[in-house]
């Protein structure tokens, strides 16, 4: 029995338990060269879109069944820029973003090695612009903290545990992000993804 379980993990890459049930997305934080400056290429999203219309993100999507994250990657960023596969060059990947709402994201850094040629998909991104990398490591972003708690259903077993319904389930903590660029507001998993590289690299 033993062996058999050895035999069963002898290859296995952990991963995030119940990431089964949760939506899987992959993005990218694409550096560009702009006047001797490197910049990352934030797009606003498409004012039509039913979600988030009208917000800045980095360009990425959903991974698809069979799909490896960094194909998704670059899939997705290429339909919203209007690129190609050999323009990108990717760096690393970075930390996993997990949320409350079941949503794992993959982010990369990667070099948009050509910039000047991208035709942006416009059902999906009304535009783009640039931000320095020098001024976001720079700024102090804005926090905003707020609670998640635990709203049992009706029908919760409290029988079954200790304390009933006197037991406390834990308070998480949720913090918002906002960094301001011209006229641009950055805020949301955009920013957590954001701070993530910021931080990585000023280490």
């Amino acid at each position: 029995m033993i062996k058999d379980i050895e035999n069963k993990f002898k290859n296995f890459v952990p991963y995030i338990n119940g990431f089964q049930n949760m939506k899987r997305a992959s993005v990218l934080i694409p550096l560009i060269e702009k006047d001797n400056s490197c910049e990352i290429l934030f797009e606003v999203r498409a004012k039509t879109l039913r979600r988030q219309p009208n917000e800045i993100s980095f360009p990425g999507g959903k991974i698809e069944k069979g799909e490896k994250p960094i194909d998704a990657c670059i899939r997705e960023t290429c339909e919203e820029l209007g690129t190609i596969p050999e323009n990108i060059e990717i760096i690393s990947p970075l930390d996993l973003y997990i949320n409350h709402s079941n949503l794992i994201i993959h982010p990369y850094v990667g070099v948009i090695k050509d910039a000047e040629h991208l035709s942006i998909n416009t059902a999906e991104v009304d535009h783009t612009f640039t931000a320095p990398v020098h001024y976001l490591m720079d700024y102090s972003p804005e926090e905003f903290e707020n609670e998640i708690k635990i709203d049992p259903s009706d029908d919760f077993p409290y029988d079954r545990i200790p304390n009933k319904k006197n037991y406390k389930f834990a308070v998480g903590k949720y913090p918002v992000l906002f960094y301001e660029y011209k006229n641009y507001i950055i805020w949301g998993i955009t920013a957590r993804i954001l701070e993530n590289f910021l931080t990585l690299l000023k280490k």
